[in-house]
């Protein structure tokens, strides 16, 4: 995507470098807004509204954090891209799973500064809103639906197939609440052995059992007044599934040992990717525990029935994988893109980031290609071949069958709206639809 138009921030005080990137920007067609300290860089950003804020993380009067929290407040807020130092990464991760676009690592190469804005405003213009989760018109929903109920108490059920992003989900809700600066606690129930999973959820005292020389604080205590994030719920043991049902209605636990009841003061946030009604039906999940955590519940679709969501992944994937090994790779090949977007992704997001930081680490070229991320597909001993399954046809058809069904989704189905949306004849329309087998080419609803 180009800059051109586009309304830029810089907020940098080194002066050789901000004015080289205001430069940078301005020759990519970008229109920039330079401050050289937050203050100035606040009272502007007031009456701007910038499509992205390039930021440094330190400045000589306020945090670029201060720029960031204070700019977010308001709706519409712009993404934000960090300049950060080494020593900063941990404090621009933990920004960036509150709502901020991306960073980059000082010392940088412009040309990595340019993909990441325009990462970004790909992000933007594709969601329209400052959506965090995804593109798709389904994740804009959960994205609004957990805003909502961001600050309520009581429980919320995530339920997906497993790498969906049922823990990104959990996080925005708790950065979205008034609970955000206190912990989220994850805890991946089907990870916990057995025999220490009381333990580690609740806590024990010093000589509750053989080899407790200490005091032990668990998960729900170490939650504070945040989030208790607990995944793969259907894997809690019965037994257990008891003492978190009385957590949940009594607010009081006691540590394995203890006589004493302590508050529980957190939100619980539950993840599944079962039917939990599955797994009450064989005998594993207590029906009255499903009752209680399913108050509030949200369905996170797989990564192949959103579509749209992909591509945007796909370029902060690449963007962040290559950043972080260093990577002089210059971009991904137009097949492996159509490629990307005609696989069904039976792992989901999580498969789409290991396939991508795969091929980024061993990628042999200058750009990412369909045998790169997918070699399990490539023919053995012949990389240039294993692009077979993309001829020019097949990319062209893949590419017609996407903008149809795009049209068609965004006029409710109707053939006549969806060819003037495409800018063909109705008759033309019809055709494609049958030649690439779209149902609906009979009629004009």
């Amino acid at each position: 995507m180009s800059l051109d138009g586009r309304a830029i921030a810089l907020i940098e005080d080194d002066a050789v470098m901000g004015e080289s990137l205001a430069q940078w920007l301005s020759l990519e067609g970008a229109s920039v807004d330079w401050w050289k300290d937050g203050t100035s860089a606040l009272e502007g950003l007031r009456s701007a509204s910038p499509d992205l804020v390039v930021c440094d993380m330190r400045l000589p009067d306020i945090s670029g954090e201060q720029i960031f929290n204070e700019v977010t407040r308001r709706p519409g807020a712009p993404p934000f891209l960090f300049m950060t130092a080494f020593a900063d990464i941990d404090e621009a991760v933990r920004l960036m799973r509150s709502g901020a676009g991306d960073y980059i690592t000082k010392p940088f190469e412009v040309e990595s500064l340019m993909d990441r804005s325009r990462g970004l405003m790909r992000s933007r213009v594709a969601t329209s809103s400052p959506g965090l989760l995804g593109a798709s018109p389904a994740m804009r929903q959960i994205e609004t639906a957990l805003r909502k109920i961001s600050n309520l108490p009581q429980p919320v059920l995530l339920l997906g197939e497993t790498g969906v992003g049922k823990e990104v989900c959990a996080r925005f809700l708790h950065s979205n609440s008034t609970r955000a600066k206190a912990p989220l606690v994850a805890v991946n129930c089907a990870a916990l052995p057995p025999e220490l999973m009381e333990s580690e959820l609740f806590g024990h005292e010093k000589g509750a059992f053989t080899g407790a020389s200490a005091l032990h604080r668990g998960y729900a205590e170490r939650a504070e007044d945040g989030v208790l994030f607990l995944d793969e719920i259907t894997e809690l043991p019965i037994a257990l599934q008891a003492k978190l049902l009385r957590l949940l209605e009594q607010r009081t636990y006691a540590r394995v040992g203890g006589e004493r009841d302590l508050s529980f003061k957190a939100r619980i946030v539950c993840a599944a990717n079962v039917d939990p009604l599955g797994a009450v039906k064989a005998g594993r999940f207590r029906l009255d525990l499903l009752h209680r955590i399913n108050t509030l519940t949200i369905v996170i679709p797989p990564l192949r029935e959103r579509r749209a969501d992909i591509q945007l992944y796909l370029g902060h994937f690449f963007d962040s994988a290559r950043a972080a090994s260093g990577s002089s790779l210059k971009g991904i090949a137009p097949g492996a893109i159509e490629a990307v977007l005609e696989h069904d992704w039976p792992g989901n997001v999580r498969e789409l980031k290991n396939r991508i930081e795969r091929a980024v680490a061993l990628a042999a070229g200058e750009r990412i290609l369909c045998s790169d991320l997918f070699p399990d597909l490539a023919v053995a001993g012949d990389a240039q071949h294993s692009e077979r399954f993309l001829t020019l046809a097949a990319v062209r058809a893949a590419a017609e069958r996407r903008q149809i069904e795009r049209a068609l989704s965004e006029t409710a189905h109707s053939p006549g709206e969806a060819a003037r949306l495409l800018g063909i004849s109705r008759t033309t329309l019809w055709e494609k639809m049958r030649r690439l087998g779209i149902e609906g080419a009979g009629t004009d609803g």
